[in-house]
């Protein structure tokens, strides 16, 4: 679109009476996405408490980020079919009937199986509102739109822990998911009245899912999640091969594929775009035991109150952020030093949260969390890019698509093995101080080598990029 009245865009733009509604609910509903991985990290220790299920800790993130997963294949064909406006009510509704399902479980299963329904609707809301900024904002106001989109997820970092620690401060966890459900109706009725009724390309509504490959890789993070509970050694060895052998089947299938989720040379050693998809998951994956475990450590072993904890691990969100920002500028040759920098960072604040989690004083910590993110945020904008100036001619658009699909498949395989070390450390038994104690330097510790990889592929991507420049 243009601005057809040739008026100078600015910020104040945004704030005309035309457009706060469609704002309103496109970032209430990124908003409403993003603020459940933290605030589920700050109740999940209260969840445990009460209905059990300590081995299957890492479950419910895993389940939220497959489904994410397939809803991102499915938007294009739900906006062509039912249009923009329908289609974000209807995930908007979807993710507080996973909420509702989240509020009522008697056992860990049910929060499970809420969180995979939660993850569907979350997913399509978030894709839905940067389909909408195409369909419904004149094209320069696109940037400034897509700033806010993104800053919503910095907001995240501090309604999530807010929402789970006040409610579980009051020894009410369940009041959080209930309060998630309320938020999520008043959305659907308001994006009812506020969103247009614009369809996509009607290409997409013939165009095939690729069903099979999706269902690959969530059935890769399904067995390497099943391997966390599985009995002996030797069977959680077989479930994680087995879930290698699906990824290794996903990316031959496509490959082969008239519509591929991934560019042709994904995850190739020996280009730019494949080995900067490599460094992109591995990060990825070394950054996600944070949220997932470091909450119950902090509560179990130092006492803090859930909404402490929470705010003390959202700080590795908010160095992402910081670190983020203050990067985009730099020239290229120290954006190339970032590319190992910031791995090696992630290793030494994921060394340090393994090694000092439970001494005291307990003040260390809070800064070797902020580094770990720090250090993904120093270098994740340059793998991205990466990957799209690596693109083969006619695949720019492709790789730049296959970025969220690695970044989400790189957190639900990292929250799956984190589940793995926890149990074998322990933690499958109860939460008793030993085990936690266990669990608390092994999960970290373990995730030391895989920043340290990315950190090799960080400068492997650096000497390709100037092997071809």
């Amino acid at each position: 679109m243009s601005d057809e009245s040739g008026e100078k865009i600015g910020w104040t733009t945004l704030l005309k009476p035309q457009w706060l509604p469609l704002l309103a609910v496109l970032l209430g509903g990124v908003l409403l996405h993003s603020m459940n991985v933290m605030m589920l990290a700050t109740v999940l220790p209260s969840i445990v408490e009460e209905v059990g299920g300590a081995a299957l800790m890492s479950w419910p993130t895993t389940a939220f980020l497959a489904s994410s997963i397939v809803a991102a294949t499915c938007t294009g064909r739900l906006t062509a079919r039912f249009g923009a406006r329908r289609a974000f009510a209807v995930g908007a509704l979807v993710f507080g009937a996973g909420a509702l399902l989240c509020a009522l479980a008697p056992s860990m299963g049910f929060v499970v199986a809420g969180r995979f329904v939660q993850g569907f609707g979350g997913g399509v809301l978030s894709a839905m509102a940067y389909v909408l900024v195409g369909n419904a904002f004149p094209e320069p106001l696109w940037p400034r739109v897509g700033s806010l989109l993104s800053g919503t997820w910095s907001i995240s970092i501090l309604v999530g822990p807010l929402v789970g620690g006040t409610f579980a401060t009051w020894g009410n966890w369940r009041g959080s998911f209930y309060a998630v459900t309320a938020a999520a109706v008043i959305l659907a009725i308001v994006a009812l009245q506020a969103l247009p009724r614009a369809r996509g390309d009607r290409g997409g509504a013939t165009r095939r899912l690729p069903v099979g490959r999706v269902a690959l890789i969530c059935a890769a993070i399904a067995v390497m999640s099943a391997a966390g509970i599985a009995g002996t050694l030797a069977a959680k060895a077989g479930l994680f091969a087995v879930a290698v052998g699906a990824l290794v089947a996903m990316l031959a299938l496509d490959r082969r594929s008239e519509s591929p989720l991934f560019p042709s040379d994904a995850f190739s050693l020996a280009s730019v775009t494949g080995v900067a998809l490599w460094f992109a998951l591995l990060v990825s994956l070394a950054y996600s035991p944070l949220s997932i475990f470091v909450p119950i450590f902090l509560q179990s072993l130092h006492g803090f109150d859930p909404l402490v904890a929470g705010y003390i691990v959202a700080g590795a969100s908010l160095g992402w952020t910081v670190a983020a920002v203050a990067v985009a500028g730099l020239p290229v040759r120290w954006s190339d030093r970032m590319m190992v920098a910031g791995p090696l960072a992630m290793s030494a604040g994921l060394l340090g949260v393994g090694l000092f989690m439970t001494a005291q004083p307990v003040a260390v910590l809070p800064p070797l969390i902020v580094l770990t993110g720090l250090g993904i945020g120093v270098c994740w904008v340059f793998g991205v890019q990466g990957i799209m100036a690596g693109a083969k001619p006619g695949e720019r658009d492709l790789a730049s698509g296959s970025v969220a699909t690695v970044q989400q498949t790189g957190f639900a395989l990292g929250a799956a093995a984190s589940g793995i070390v926890a149990n074998i450390a322990g933690l499958s038994g109860g939460l008793t101080t030993g085990s936690i104690a266990s669990a608390a330097f092994w999960v970290p510790i373990s995730f030391v080598v895989v920043a340290m990889v990315a950190a090799v592929m960080g400068g492997r991507l650096v000497w390709l990029s100037r092997r071809i420049a």
